[in-house]
């Protein structure tokens, strides 16, 4: 390794929606952040290891900073703010479709108190006219002093490699904070839970999505190197479960065949899912479950 070798923790924060799930696994090259459409999809910290010949940087995807409607709300958004003063940059990420909006100015305000470089991320590009992009730009500027402003398509690659030179310009030199061959910090079980409730988020609608939590009950290997999982989708009201459940199992099995696709890539061997609900009336309002759930209690 060179003595010029750099490395950082890099934090994209924004508001719910605009793209951090999406530009997390670009960047690492593999699903580690659940992606959906519904706001509010990640719930802890994910941290993507990326490692070059001459760099890595830890990038933290925080969950989208919104107004709390409950305990894991409040979690939630305490997880994002934390994270601010934790880190070497951070990327503010906007969606270019939305444009300006009063939460971006609730980011913005607790922006002020950071003391490292903050680069504005215009992500979304593809979805809007080049023609728009400039004017987007001269609203944001003057904002904020912000290191740089850089127009990204996370789902389509675009700029997304100049960003990475740019933020490994700015970072100090460091040592190799993980193995070269190592992409999250998460174990396999967090990140095998995380895609359960992916295929939940992407299946149902309405609350449905927000009011469930995937807990890992069992992970062992089997006959032929097969990997046997059991998992609990635990939601908060019967009619819920009923929807989850679907007609005849329909919903289930539709969740757990989408989700073992996901999860064999992730393990490359053969698995086998079993899938239970149940239900626990208001866990999201409650202490206990939510340290049960993984949301340690001092961060809430």
């Amino acid at each position: 390794m060179e003595n010029n070798f750099k490395s950082g923790f890099i934090a994209i924060i924004g508001r719910p929606n605009v793209g951090k799930s999406t530009f997390m696994n670009r960047v690492i090259g593999q699903k580690i952040a659940i992606m959906s459409d519904k706001a509010q999809t990640t719930r802890n910290k994910i941290q993507g290891v990326l490692t070059q010949d001459d760099a890595q940087m830890v990038f933290i995807d925080t969950p989208g900073i919104h107004k709390p409607k409950h305990r894991l709300g409040d979690f939630m958004v305490k997880i994002a703010e934390n994270t601010l003063n934790e880190v070497d940059a951070v990327l503010f990420m906007i969606n270019a479709n939305e444009g300006y909006g009063k939460g971006d100015q609730y980011i913005l305000d607790r922006l002020e108190k950071v003391k490292r470089p903050v680069f504005l991320i215009i992500n979304k590009i593809d979805l809007i006219h080049p023609d728009e992009l400039f004017p987007l730009i001269e609203k944001y500027k003057d904002k904020h002093n912000f290191e740089e402003i850089i127009p990204i398509s996370a789902l389509q690659g675009n700029n997304v490699t100049h960003l990475l030179e740019l933020l490994k310009e700015r970072l100090p030199e460091g040592p190799q904070y993980y193995p070269e061959d190592q992409v999250t910090d998460h174990p396999e079980r967090f990140i095998i839970g995380e895609l359960i409730r992916e295929k939940v988020l992407q299946l149902t609608r309405e609350e449905i999505p927000h009011s469930i939590a995937v807990i890992i009950e069992n992970i062992e290997k089997r006959e032929s190197n097969a990997i046997f999982i059991q998992a609990t989708i635990v939601t908060e009201r019967k009619t819920q479960k009923g929807i989850l459940i679907g007609k005849q199992g329909s919903m289930l099995k539709t969740i757990g065949k989408n989700a073992r696709k996901d999860i064999e890539a992730l393990l490359g061997t053969k698995v086998y899912l079993e899938l239970w609900i149940k239900v626990q009336k208001d866990w999201r309002n409650k202490q206990n479950q939510l340290r049960e759930f993984g949301f340690r209690s001092d961060e809430y």
